[in-house]
This record gives structure tokens, sequence and C-alpha cells, in this order.
């Protein structure tokens, strides 16, 4: 797959660095909102490890607020411009807004990361398409009415999202899917999700797993968004054991780590 002018592999595990522009971002809001602060972190990411760098200017933490497509343009914007000038490294821009998303394309983003998965709103797809960028899909609903079979409720939900990439006219190699830990489930579901990640594979789309800091593994571990660390590294071992061909992760460094040990020792004889 190509992303920007990076070629990535579909036998390894990439590492998707997290830069949020945003104020009230569960975890880090407020650090990186300066384009010298940003920078400054873009870089210590790449020298970490990070295979591409995913810019958000709307926090999508639960109850978060939501804010204007000229507010969310005016902190993406200027950010991605600056990494463009100073880094040779493939930008994501994360909005499920299709303004904002055309304006970060035209800014140099090289990938949709859409929350939504195309489905909140309808102009999303035709931007994707006219800008022909790769696009990264995320499982979402608005409602927690599952079958008892869960898994096979968010594959059919993902296949949702790929038909409307496809009616668009993206291409099936422009499609990654993202199953949504923390989005629209609960524990014991977002644990699913994690047990049952080799299943999604049989979708024939690369997947990117993000489960960051996220409040499964604090609610798991007891510990509050800066101690997830560990809990974060375990669930990217388990995304290399399950062929997942991203990680979307804040701390580039240790999961870097993680991965290439993992790696090595299921590449060894």
């Amino acid at each position: 797959m190509i992303i920007g002018n990076k070629n990535f592999n579909q036998n390894r595990t990439y590492i998707m660095g997290i830069l949020n522009v945003t104020p009230d971002s569960f975890s880090d809001g407020g650090k990186f909102n300066s384009i010298d602060n940003a920078l400054h972190h873009c870089e210590q990411m790449i020298n970490d490890g990070a295979d591409l760098i995913d810019v958000g200017g709307e926090s999508t933490r639960p109850n978060y607020t939501k804010i204007s497509d000229e507010e969310e343009i005016s902190r993406v914007v200027p950010i991605i411009e600056a990494i463009k000038k100073n880094f040779d490294i493939p930008i994501s821009i994360d909005t499920y807004k299709s303004h904002v998303a055309e304006e970060s394309f035209k800014a140099g983003a090289d990938l949709l990361n859409d929350v939504w998965g195309l489905k909140y709103d309808i102009n999303m797809g035709k931007v994707a398409k006219k800008y022909d960028v790769p696009c990264c899909l995320m499982h979402n609903r608005d409602n927690l009415n599952y079958s008892e079979n869960f898994i096979q409720d968010v594959k059919l939900d993902l296949l949702e999202s790929v038909s409307i990439a496809l009616e668009n006219g993206i291409s099936k190699d422009k499609i990654i899917l993202d199953m949504g830990v923390g989005f629209a489930k609960d524990l014991n579901q977002n644990l699913s999700i994690m047990k049952h990640l080799n299943e999604f594979n049989s979708l024939g789309y690369p997947i990117l797993l993000g489960t960051s800091r996220k409040s499964m593994i604090g609610l798991t571990l007891n510990v509050p968004s800066n101690e997830r660390v560990e809990g974060t590294i375990v669930t990217s071992v388990i995304a290399v054991q399950c062929g997942c061909m991203f990680v979307r992760v804040h701390d580039v460094l240790e999961n870097k780590k993680a991965i290439t040990m993992t790696e090595a020792i299921l590449n060894a004889r």
C-alpha cells in the first residue's frame, strides 16, 4: 500500500504516531497546540520509530465537545503544512468531516482516518476519491444494540463502510479497517475485539489497531491515562501476532521496541 511517497508492506506492523492538536484530548490535550511544540513532538516520534503521523484537531473522547469545521481546519492545516515542510513522513488526518478532510489534503495530508467509517458525512467518500488517498475506516455506531454475535455485527458494520468506499470509487487497495476499540462498545466488548482480533483478517483488508491509553486499559488495570503504556504494549504485541498492519499509539518508542522484539521472535526459524 502506498501512503504519501512511502510503500507499506502488509507483512509487518507499522506505527502511526498520534499528534493531537486539541485542548481537550483525554490523554494529551493542550500539549501540542503550538506549531513549535507539535513539530518537536513529531520529530521525537519519528526518531522513536513512527512510520506515519496522525494529526487530529477535534477530540473524539467520550462526551467530547464538537467544534466547527473552521476551527478544526485552523488547528490542523498549519500543523500539516509545517510537518510537510520539515519532515519526510506520511501524514494522516483524523477527521469525520469532509470539509476538514479536503483542506487537509490540500495542505498535504496523505491518508484519511475517519472514526465514522464514511458514515457521518455523505461527502467524505467523494473527497477521498477526489484526492485519491487511502482511507482508514473505523467501526462506530450511535447505539449499543448488538446481537448475540457481537464480532459478526462489527464485521457487518465495517463491510457497510467498505461498500460506501467502493461505491464512491475508492479502490480496494486503498482501504484499511479499524475495529474501533473504545467506540460504541463496553469494556467486555472491547476485550472481545482483542481476543478475536485475528478473525477480522477474513474481511480481506489491512487492519489498524487503536488502543493507546484507552479506557479498556484503564478500567482493566485501574490506572489513569498516563499509566497505560504497559497495557498498550500488550495490545501491540497481540496486533503483531494477529497480522495487523498498523498500530496507532501515543508512546512510540516503547511500542516500537515491543513490536520489533515480537516480529523477531515470529520471524525466527
